[in-house]
């Protein structure tokens, strides 16, 4: 059986990763086939080639001019051109709306993979209501309940996620050397925020909450992710006149855009992504748990559906109540190690890859059978 997974690959977050992860870990799954179609080149179209990845270039595709949309639904045309694909799966709205179309016309199953949550007023998502998928796969069950506002009577499935398999734990000298080239020492606590550089992921909070632990020593924060956008960059600049105006220098490091967050992750000391807005699934804090950090977050979102007491810590999305959470943990080191130890548990149940590959390929026979019965 063979999918084919669409997507735009101008940018790099959570969608990226999932799809980076499927093209590694799918010689380890053999029932399917994974073919992926990107619109741009890009650090999503380099690590799939680096993963021996099929990879087809649809082209550079703006919705603000008609010419290239064509032109790209030409190219996934003929691809999907003689039944070679038992299904296509558009990754988010903009490749629904844009490509969902040439799917339902070349007579192939139609997925829609969920990956945030909808309201049905965007003009995307007008768009996209005009073609219904077959199937839509919600990366949680928080995105799931805001579906029925685009697609209210497409029959769905929560799909998590999933992780890699995860990585050797570096050897201490390993570990000791990047906690020193970032800025940390040995017996620092280290508070890793590692994600998208936009302002609900809530890295204005969390520097807003350390700034009332000026006076509490021995912590040092990373934050790593870089501007892909002109407002994500001016947002960045703001951030870093913000650690200025705090004090803060020499405490937060901005580490940029980064390709090895696997190990920045093993080693730091806790994770931290205070969102001030509801995050759909949050795949950074699966990826926290299962290298064993706490996860400090705000209570809303998909968050809820991955953070409890066993592994993390929930808070408001206020500054008070954070430097509190991330102080005790700081001066609590058992209370970090016994949080810690329960992440790899908690990251399998949620996010494994076997499961994550089973349930595709269930839902692909599924459909395909529908197909076939039609």
């Amino acid at each position: 059986m063979r999918v084919l997974h669409v997507s735009s690959g101008n940018l790099y977050g959570g969608i990226e990763a999932l799809l980076h992860t499927v093209a590694r870990e799918q010689h380890h799954h053999p029932a399917l086939s994974h073919a992926f179609a990107l619109c741009f080149e890009g650090r999503l179209a380099r690590e799939l080639r680096d993963a021996g990845a099929e990879l087809h270039l649809l082209g550079p595709t703006r919705a603000g001019r008609p010419w290239s949309v064509w032109r790209a639904r030409s190219v996934l045309r003929e691809l999907l051109r003689g039944g070679r694909h038992d299904a296509v799966i558009c990754h988010a709205i903009w490749p629904q709306a844009l490509f969902g179309p040439v799917a339902r016309v070349a007579g192939v199953p139609l997925v829609f993979f969920q990956h945030d949550a909808l309201s049905g007023r965007h003009w995307l998502e007008r768009w996209a209501r005009v073609t219904p998928p077959d199937l839509v796969l919600s990366n949680s069950r928080f995105s799931a309940g805001t579906l029925a506002s685009v697609y209210p009577r497409v029959p769905f499935r929560v799909s998590h996620c999933p992780l890699p398999t995860p990585s050797p734990m570096p050897a201490a000298p390993t570990r000791a050397r990047l906690r020193e080239s970032l800025g940390a020492a040995e017996d620092d606590v280290v508070i890793l925020s590692a994600s998208r550089m936009q302002e609900w992921k809530g890295q204005r909070l969390l520097l807003e909450a350390l700034g009332r632990l000026r006076g509490t020593p021995g912590w040092r924060a990373w934050i790593a992710g870089g501007a892909q956008r002109p407002e994500e960059a001016a947002y960045l600049e703001g951030l870093r006149a913000q650690v200025a105006q705090l004090g803060l220098e020499g405490r937060v490091g901005f580490l940029g855009q980064r390709g090895d967050v696997p190990w920045l992750l093993r080693a730091a000391d806790l994770h931290c992504q205070p969102n001030v807005g509801p995050e759909p699934f949050g795949l950074a804090f699966v990826e926290a748990l299962q290298a064993g950090l706490p996860v400090v977050t705000t209570a809303m979102g998909g968050a809820l559906e991955i953070v409890d007491d066993t592994c993390g810590v929930l808070v408001p999305p206020e500054p008070e109540p954070l430097a509190q959470a991330l102080k005790r943990l700081i001066e609590e080191p058992q209370t970090r190690s016994w949080l810690g130890s329960a992440g790899p548990a908690r990251a399998a149940a949620l996010s494994d890859a076997g499961d994550f590959f089973r349930r595709l390929e269930d839902a692909v026979r599924t459909l395909s059978g529908q197909e076939a019965r039609a």
